[in-house]
């Protein structure tokens, strides 16, 4: 993967420097080090930062047509791209590099914004059609890949991480009040939106054009869609599961495409152990399989690892994620992922990205997305007991089905009767479009009472749930619970919080590429013709996948209790004494941040100096707050300016008008 960006002039031509290009693209060399490259004409300066992994000698960017009237900057895979190439060559097309990006290129000479329905990969990518002077920008379809933009001053900004415009634009950045308000009650922004005043992120499955006169088109490709309920068809299990089975392979399998060699995460929990199984028996039997063992053993899974790579043999290498190194790594996690966050999990992501990279591997296989396509989530079981439970909303037995999901919950019998009032939130009203994740939303907006009272009055009646329900699709209540549930869950919480906080943003950090097999869009268009009492079986999360897995895995590993994958927050930030968490949140910078009041956050810290440990929502609030507070450090607080005098283009295409 790599970094892209650039810099287009609206209406009048104006002269882009190069030093202008190699700031926008030195913010971008964690993405890619391997070497840099920039295009510039009169009217735009592309450049790239390149990680490379396909014709690590020959694929340099920017890359070029025939006739030179089209380049592009690629951040991504494109994993068919061998097979496009072969109709391209039929075409008539020629080919300078071994590349995907190349294929990418004529494909849209040949299609236009059309080449997007046949790209099956993970993408974010640039193309200026100078005899036109138009810039085409696209996003894959679940949003695996970041791709940002900004409007200032008669210039259009683009990058593949928001730091990279910050460096460039000459406004500096401001927080977004009703970002703010999404992020709050979501986890995330809704698509499109940052916690940025006027930045916007291209939303997945999207594509953008923008031309030299200003004339702006942002447009859907593609649509998560689920069938009525009325029209799915009831297809035999075996069947269902040798077609999932044949995807899945198959999307493993191109995934494997690479010049460098490509290793796979293993957590030892169902997803990742196994794709890791699919990988050594069929594919790569001398494969290298990274994973993260925790401090704290309320959160270590190390055994089932253990279990998995004695199971398939493999050379494996792990990462033990202290206390101390989560609080320690905190604050980078936040520069990398450029949104507040609550919970610490993405830190041991980005420690075993930094273990992965001194390995000296660049790629790996990670199991995101399984949970969101076959029906994995406890909150997708919730939402079917719930709605069982709404048919007889008094009766007492219907609630005790929670147990099942949560009985470490539940074994507290004071607690039963707050839990039970918990999960009824919105049990009256069945067919609410967002019944299996209101009461996680409305819980979540709780942690906006530590706003300051400026802050609310900038959002005023702003409802970020309300916006929500607009963009849903026509026949959206016509679909299965389950379905809904599913649709919710990748619009927001997979492709704005897991595919970036936790993905991307913390592998590239340590500039390293993640593939994610589960969301190939071909199985996800087939899981979603499947009917939902399959996905989850009674209670039963996943059923298909365990049938894809059934004589690839062990007992122990098929057939283990869910674990949501954590890490420890409260305990995190106290155990490392060179985090200066009364710095972090003095009264002072609370005060010039703007966002939180001082004398709540006070009683919080207060709170959390004196208990070894927190509820659920003040350690969520403690996370949320020392989020922001470093997010405000790093990108608002001080104008950062960043040298790039030693950053050179290893190509470098000046197109320019000679006067």
């Amino acid at each position: 993967m790599c970094g892209i960006s650039g810099i287009l002039n609206l209406r009048d031509k104006a002269s882009i420097s190069p030093d202008k290009l190699r700031v926008i693209s030195f913010a971008l060399n964690h993405r890619g080090p391997d070497e840099a490259g920039a295009y510039l004409d009169d009217y735009i300066g592309l450049a790239q930062s390149r990680l490379s992994i396909i014709d690590l000698s020959g694929g340099s960017q920017p890359i070029h047509n025939e006739d030179k009237s089209l380049w592009i900057i690629f951040n991504g895979e494109i994993f068919n791209y061998p097979e496009l190439r072969e109709d391209l060559i039929k075409c008539g097309h020629k080919f300078y590099t071994l590349t995907d990006t190349e294929v990418i290129l004529h494909l849209y000479e040949e299609k236009n914004e059309k080449c997007l329905d046949e790209l099956n990969g993970q993408f974010a990518f640039a193309i200026w059609d100078s005899k036109n002077r138009e810039l085409f920008l696209a996003r894959d379809r679940v949003g695996i890949l970041p791709l940002f933009f900004k409007l200032e001053n008669e210039k259009f900004y683009f990058a593949s991480e928001l730091k990279a415009i910050f460096a460039v634009a000459n406004e500096s950045p401001d927080f977004d009040p009703i970002g703010f308000e999404q992020i709050f009650t979501f986890w995330t922004n809704l698509p499109g939106d940052t916690p940025f005043k006027d930045y916007k992120e291209v939303p997945p499955a999207h594509f953008l054009k923008i031309n030299f006169e200003g004339k702006f088109t942002l447009k859907p490709y593609w649509q998560l869609q689920f069938k009525k309920e009325n029209e799915i068809k009831d297809l035999p299990i075996r069947e269902i599961t040798d077609r999932a089975s044949e995807l899945l392979t198959d999307a493993v399998r191109i995934r494997l495409r690479a010049d460098v060699p490509v290793g796979s995460y293993l957590s030892g929990g169902l997803d990742s152990s196994g794709l890791t199984a699919i990988v050594k028996k069929k594919f790569n039997n001398e494969l290298r399989t990274f994973g993260i063992s925790f401090e704290e053993e309320s959160f270590d899974e190390s055994s089932f690892q253990k279990i998995m790579v004695n199971h398939l043999r493999t050379n494996h290498s792990e990462v033990i994620a202290k206390n101390s190194d989560i609080g320690k790594y905190f604050s980078d996690i936040i520069y990398f992922g450029e949104r507040p966050v609550f919970r610490t999990a993405p830190a041991p992501l980005y420690l075993l990205s930094k273990k992965v990279r001194e390995e000296k591997f660049k790629v790996v296989l990670t199991g995101e997305g399984a949970d969101e396509i076959f029906g994995g989530y406890n909150i997708f079981k919730e939402a079917k007991i719930r709605k069982f439970w709404s048919n007889n909303p008094e009766s007492k037995l219907r609630s005790k089905l929670l147990k099942k999901l949560y009985p470490y919950i539940f074994k507290d019998k004071r607690l039963f009767n707050t839990l039970e009032a918990f999960f009824k939130l919105g049990i009256d009203e069945p067919d609410n479009p967002f019944f299996s994740h209101i009461v996680r939303w409305m819980n979540n907006s709780k942690l906006r009472n530590f706003f300051s009272d400026d802050f609310r009055e900038q959002i005023k009646d702003y409802n970020a749930i309300d916006e929500f329900l607009l963009t849903l699709p026509d026949d959206f209540d016509s679909w299965e619970t389950l379905a809904k549930a599913q649709y919710l869950e990748i619009t927001t919480f997979m492709s704005g919080y897991l595919l970036s906080s936790q993905g991307d943003r913390m592998a590239m950090g340590n500039s390293v590429e993640l593939r994610v097999p589960y969301l190939d869009h071909r199985l996800i268009e087939f899981m979603s013709t499947v009917p939902a009492k399959y996905k989850i079986f009674g209670l039963n999360e996943k059923y298909i996948l365990k049938k894809v897995f059934n004589d690839l895995l062990p007992k122990e590993i098929l057939y283990r209790a869910k674990n949501p994958y954590r890490a420890p927050i409260r305990n995190s930030f106290f155990a490392d004494k060179n985090f200066h968490l009364t710095d972090i949140l003095s009264e002072e910078k609370l005060i010039q941040a703007g966002v939180f009041n001082p004398s709540k956050v006070k009683l919080l810290l207060q709170k959390a100096e004196k208990s070894d440990s927190l509820s659920e929502l003040d350690n969520m609030a403690l996370a949320g707050i020392i989020s922001t507070q470093l997010l405000f450090e790093h990108f608002i607080s001080v104008k950062k300016s960043i040298s790039a005098k030693n950053h050179n283009f290893k190509v470098f295409f000046d197109q320019r008008t000679k006067n």
